[in-house]
């Protein structure tokens, strides 16, 4: 989508916050005043922010893919103070308190300041180490914080961050003092969009495509205590076609071996088993001599583990069955024992029976349905209100029958699980930074390059265990672009397990697996599968749930005149009601069962609706941006993206050109009012076959004018039981059925689609002779018109 800026505005004033102290949260006791603390009265809140409270912060474990059970959540409020970017020690007075994870920008936080690359943020909070933790090493995770970070813990710098999206911590075991409360300090600055960092769609003024940015912590921050000997990270990789599943297990542990045990289970049931070594590459020379000699404590050790899966149940959309597993590390002094799962699939591309690039999916080949993710929340901006919230955009792509290509956001691993639960495969960009000269293909900086290169690479080894995530969108329409083909290269070598999208839109070098572009049919490519990312929108007005600040905009409305789609007039939107919800239905499902009608021929393999829900003043949502609104119906849709779109067992009454083209009066020249009514004579009207038009469809008679008008007369032998009719248009058409209006709508179609006839036009077929009358309008481009009426059986 292209980056807009409609001038700036400042964000409402929060609420006053009164300074006082804060203690530790969730596990240690509420501060004093805790109950004084208020969210700030946002401009727009979804249904959950009234869940969201100190003690209800998102309690969640963060980190599903390797969970361990003793850990303490620091999420809650904390001491907030912003300061001149200057100031280089914490603050002795604080100018509030802040509900972490929520961004000092949002409804959520209690604050709802606006904050600028002139300031420095600064949070405090203490918490207790309970007494059953005591030998333990602690590790103090951040799960991300935007943009540059430095922590403190009783008054030590513990070090510094850079990077928005990403998670990281630190141990914190020498650093804890005996006994009382440790007092946590963290330091941000962030340049949003004046710096070159990847940021996505943050910005200081928000405005048409660009949104209210997100600074400071904004994911779960937390504390776990681990052995000595402990397990850093795991990588899972499955091999669908061999039944096996390779586990990388990293650990620290005194320099040595330790053995690593590892059970893979269904349900109850664990049906596969394996051991190994961490160290074994270590002699016993080498052992004693870091030991000894370097009194080293610790040493990283990293293995792989094979492990065969007998009759291994597959992953996919349709059933996203997920193996358990259980990583026991046996260390010299206690067991480190953490959780994961697994989903196995097989990903790749290659050519269909047509000659066309396709992914397969565990073998077959898989269409890509979609629609565009950015993640933004009304009261939370980046941060999910609450785990239920964050799984509801998910449910609703599942009720769409819709995949989300998430758009350069990076979101935090609670919605990777649920993605993985759901079975909804996941098409991730990369987050968007100024860091390259897309012209150039040339970096801005060394230090732009390195940065957000790191980054990038961490995000995807923080987020390749998830079965859902299915390809990795390296730029998008060239913002901060540069090395194109050497990043897909890299990016690829890194995770040669999933498909690289060098591109999203454009600048397209040819390098990567998926050719994407942004409107329009993709050319094809004998090496990359072709897909559209951004395409369709449209949009309609949600009273009471549209953002307040600013004016609403989207490309095309509904125009009850026409039916169809036309440009906002005097900047306004049609409402959300019964006929536009029906409209907008239609435009969606067009969109999916025209990828389907022609994938053949054109050889596309994804189309991505243009978005899910509204953000901001962007309108174009099929949900409203507080999620309380459903703009389309999602059924019908579901079934168009499923390939499932069009009715079956059905009797023609009047074919279309799909079968035989059927023969038609028609004219070019306007004809008087009444040329819709049976008792019209259509006098001096031509005939001929369907379709009518130029470069749409199978044209059997040519039509090169604005207006075409067609009339016919056919006979029925009984009364239909649910008639509908069969259309091909471009652009806007009218449906007549013994003078009274079937059907009409704007714009075009691309392929045959079925539309429901009026009541009261549907009352007047009769058994004996009827009358069908249309008329089509066209503006440019190609045009066409075909109708057909079909009974349901």
């Amino acid at each position: 989508m292209e980056m807009k800026n409609s001038g700036a505005w400042e964000r409402k004033a929060a609420l006053a916050i009164a300074t006082i102290s804060c203690g530790a949260l969730l596990g240690s006791g509420l501060p004093a005043r805790a109950a004084d603390w208020r969210l700030a009265p946002g401009p727009l809140m979804t249904r959950w922010s009234k869940e969201v409270s100190p003690t209800n912060a998102l309690p969640e474990y963060p980190r599903p893919q390797m969970t361990r059970t003793q850990w303490q959540n620091l999420n809650g409020l904390w001491d907030y103070a912003v300061t001149p970017k200057s100031a280089a020690n914490a603050p002795g007075a604080y100018d509030g308190q802040i509900l972490v994870p929520y961004p000092i920008e949002s409804a959520l936080s209690g604050v709802m300041k606006a904050f600028l690359p002139t300031q420095r943020l600064w949070y405090r909070r203490t918490f207790t180490v309970p007494a059953d933790w005591k030998g333990k090493n602690l590790l103090l995770h951040f799960g991300a914080v935007d943009w540059d970070t430095e922590v403190f813990l009783n008054g030590k710098s513990l070090g510094t961050h850079r990077g928005g999206y990403d998670a990281f911590d630190f141990d914190i075991t020498k650093d804890v003092k005996e006994g009382g409360p440790q007092e946590i300090v963290v330091s941000v600055l962030d340049p949003t969009d004046e710096g070159w960092q990847l940021r996505g769609k943050q910005v200081l003024h928000p405005g048409g495509a660009a949104y209210t940015a997100t600074s400071g912590i904004w994911q779960t921050v937390w504390i776990e205590p681990v052995s000595p000997d402990h397990i850093e990270s795991l990588k899972i990789v499955t091999d669908a076609g061999a039944g096996v599943l390779h586990l990388t297990v990293s650990a620290r542990i005194k320099p040595g071996q330790a053995p690593v045990s590892v059970a893979v289970s269904s349900g109850a049931s664990v049906v596969a088993t394996a051991k190994a070594t961490l160290g074994a590459e270590m002699s016993d020379e080498a052992k004693d001599t870091l030991r000894g000699w370097y009194k080293a404590t610790s040493a990283l050790t990293v293995t792989t583990l094979d492990i065969p899966i007998p009759k291994a149940h597959l992953w996919s959309p349709d059933d996203p069955f997920l193996y358990s597993i259980t990583v026991t590390l046996n260390g010299e002094q206690e067991t480190d024992t953490v959780t994961s799962y697994a989903g196995v699939r097989s990903l790749r591309t290659g050519k269909d029976e047509k000659g066309n690039m396709r992914l397969y999916l565990n073998g077959k080949v898989t269409m890509l349905p979609m629609a565009l993710d950015q993640g933004f929340w009304p009261d939370g901006i980046y941060t999910a209100p609450t785990d239920e919230a964050l799984r509801f955009d998910l449910e609703a792509f599942k009720k769409l029958g819709l995949y989300p290509r998430k758009h350069i956001k990076i979101e935090p691993e609670r919605w990777y699980y649920w993605a993985d639960k759901l079975g909804i495969l996941v098409l991730q960009d990369m987050p968007a930074g100024n860091e390259g000269d897309s012209y150039t293909d040339s970096p801005k900086s060394p230090e732009a390059a390195m940065q957000c290169e790191s980054e990038m690479r961490t995000l995807i080894q923080q987020r390749w265990n998830h079965p859902s995530i299915i390809s990795w969108n390296m730029f998008n329409e060239g913002w901060g672009q540069y090395n194109t083909v050497a990043t897909a290269a890299w990016a690829k070598q890194l995770d040669p397990t999933r498909l690289i999208d060098e591109a999203s839109g454009f600048p397209r070098h040819g390098a990567g697996d998926i050719l994407d572009v942004h409107g329009g049919i993709p050319p094809k490519s004998d090496h990359e599968i072709s897909i559209d990312t951004e395409n369709g929108s449209v949009g309609l007005a949600s009273p009471g749930h549209d953002w307040p600040i600013g004016q609403l905009w989207t490309p095309q409305t509904f125009d009850p005149a026409t039916g169809g789609a036309a440009p906002p007039k005097d900047g306004k939107l049609a409402i959300v009601d019964d006929a536009s919800k029906q409209w907008f239905t239609r435009h969606v499902r067009g969109m999916f069962r025209g990828l389907w009608a022609n994938a053949d021929s054109t050889g596309q393999t994804g189309d991505s609706y243009c978005q899910i829900t509204d953000v901001e003043t962007e309108e174009d949502g099929l949900i409203s941006y507080d999620r309380a609104i459903w703009k389309v119906d999602p059924a019908p849709i579901r079934a168009a993206a499923r390939g499932e779109g069009r009715a079956q067992n059905v009797t023609p009454l009047i074919p279309t050109a799909q079968t035989e083209p059927a023969e038609w009066s028609y004219t070019t020249n306007t004809p008087a009012d009444n040329w819709f009514a049976p008792s019209f004579r259509a006098a001096g009207w031509q005939t001929g076959k369907s379709v009518f038009g130029a470069g749409v469809g199978k044209v059997a008679t040519p039509w090169t004018t604005s207006d075409i008008w067609l009339r016919k007369e056919f006979t029925l032998a009984s009364t239909p039981k649910a008639p509908l009719l069969s259309i091909l248009h471009d652009e806007d058409f009218k449906v007549y059925l013994n003078g009274v209006l079937a059907d009409q709508e704007g714009g075009y179609n691309g392929s045959y689609d079925d539309f429901e006839i009026d009541p009261k036009a549907a009352a007047t077929l009769k058994p004996g002779k009827n009358v069908i009358a249309v008329y089509c309008h066209q503006t440019t481009g190609g045009q066409g018109i075909d109708v057909g009426l079909f009974d349901r059986k």
